[in-house]
């Protein structure tokens, strides 16, 4: 190809916000003099059904370090706020594009916002050139025997597991400069909007010093710490609550595409223990079969897997949700877990089985009530992985394991937070509560709970149900639906 020919190419960032191993920029560079880096900032996205001040955080901050990143190669990144099927036309029409490219979105929402924008470019002679790169393996690649999609993790992993990866690509040194006259014809860069002026408030809503750096370059400082020291021992501490470094703390960075999951996960396979490395590319392939399932399945998004469980009777208690919003069920772990999102914006993988369990078998109360609450929070809230969690904790999703799996909020408190380290750490009010007792503070003498300096009842809530009775309850609530005709 002659490159001094060619017209310019948009390279449309969205779940890509990095420039290591990002296959759609690499051939926008490859084939182009100029090459316009894009990002909008869709209201549709940041406003919409599960917004977030905390996700938008971090999602704006990691704007800037892109666009810094590409300035220092020679380039920017033009920021656009609005419709995405009337900016990447309109911004082809003005700068004389020949083609678009970008990485495949496998969401419903970006599925269909892309079959619009290659539609509108089409007609205008524009080339439409999804790449891959936010998956290690896409949706129609992962297959059963006849040509279907899995429903079953197990076999799914092993499919996955057996597909050849990708090669992965370096960040481009230079990026060809944006095309002359840009500034003057497209209204220039733009400015990355705040919170404020999308209409999500003056900042996040947990503590913006506990939330993650943005960034490409802090997720890759945080990948390499976990690759040192962290990985090796992760089938060991994966289910710790206590322990700070148990877990990877790189799903925000996945979720953002500020780091390429193929690259994860090819530098996980490299690094040495054999176990370590299995468990945590497992939860990988978990992510990699959520995504996968919501591809070839949308309508989960709303409504149950299985759709003999779509019409449960769920409770409308809107007194019991709220405390399990705020952290005031009285189970400490539980407690713990949610305020744990609330301070941080994010929940430990086990914490997160064990406040849905509660929600949704203790309480008895809709799955999708509890999922939503979780986006708004999460800074790593990903539709798929949410909504893959939330229906696997009520029962209602692709595991073939039975509704009679219900968490017991005091053993597992007491298995994965032995000395009752994580409970102190969110829930300051039990702080002095004996590791004995630290998980069912109730059962402390009245004397136990003066030497603690914490009433039950008054300073700490005593349980607003009790786990036995809900169990059996929840028991009957399943096994009618069962049976229902």
């Amino acid at each position: 190809m002659n490159r001094e020919l060619t017209r310019p190419a948009i390279a449309w960032f969205r779940r890509d916000l990095r420039l290591h191993d990002h296959p759609a920029l690499v051939a926008a560079i490859s084939s182009r003099t100029a090459v316009v880096p894009l990002y909008v900032v869709d209201p549709v996205l940041v406003g919409g059904r599960f917004a977030s001040p905390n996700r938008t955080w971090i999602l704006l901050g990691s704007l800037a370090a892109l666009r810094s990143s590409l300035r220092e190669r020679g380039s920017d990144l033009v920021i656009r706020v609005g419709d995405p099927g009337q900016v990447v036309p309109a911004l082809a029409r003005d700068i004389g594009a020949e083609a678009v490219y970008v990485s495949r979105d496998h969401a419903p929402y970006g599925r269909a916002r892309d079959r619009d924008v290659a539609s509108a470019l089409a007609a205008a002679d524009v080339v439409w050139h999804p790449r891959r790169g936010v998956l290690v393996h896409e949706p129609d690649e992962v297959r059963t025997a006849t040509g279907g999609a899995f429903s079953v993790y197990s076999p799914f992993r092993r499919a996955w597991g057996r597909l050849e990866r990708r090669p992965i690509l370096p960040a481009p040194d230079v990026v060809p400069p944006l095309p002359d006259g840009l500034l003057r014809l497209s209204g220039g860069a733009g400015a990355i909007p705040s919170l404020d002026e999308l209409g999500l408030g003056r900042g996040p809503s947990a503590d913006p010093a506990l939330l993650p750096e943005p960034g490409e370059s802090a997720a890759r400082r945080r990948l390499e710490r976990w690759l040192a020291s962290g990985v090796t021992q992760y089938a060991e501490h994966r289910d710790r609550m206590d322990l700070i470094d148990g877990t990877s703390r790189l799903s925000a960075d996945l979720h953002l595409g500020l780091l390429s999951a193929a690259e994860v996960v090819d530098r996980v396979v490299a690094t040495g223990g054999e176990d370590g490395r299995r468990a945590f590319t497992n939860e990988l392939v978990w992510r990699e079969f959520y995504a996968h399932v919501l591809f070839h399945q949308p309508g989960v998004r709303t409504a149950a897997f299985r759709p003999e469980l779509e019409h449960l009777p769920w409770s409308q208690d809107e007194a019991a949700f709220q405390a399990w919003a705020d952290g005031r069920t009285g189970y400490p772990i539980v407690d713990a877990a949610m305020r744990q999102m609330a301070t941080t914006g994010w929940m430990h993988n086990r914490a997160r089985m064990i406040a849905a369990s509660f929600l949704t078998k203790d309480l008895l109360i809709d799955w999708r009530r509890g999922e939503a609450h979780f986006m708004r929070h999460l800074v790593d809230g990903d539709v798929a992985s949410n909504n893959g969690g939330w229906q696997w904790s009520a029962s209602t999703g692709t595991d073939p394991q039975p509704y009679f799996r219900i968490f017991n909020p005091i053993l597992q408190g007491r298995r994965f937070d032995p000395a009752g380290d994580y409970v102190r750490r969110f829930v300051p009010e039990l702080a002095h509560v004996p590791p004995a007792r630290i998980h069912a503070p109730w059962e402390m003498t009245d004397l136990e709970q003066a030497a603690a300096g914490c009433l039950i009842g008054i300073d700490y809530p005593a349980p607003i149900v009790d786990h036995g009775d809900a169990r059996a309850r929840a028991l009957a609530f399943y096994e009618a639906a069962r049976r229902a005709p």
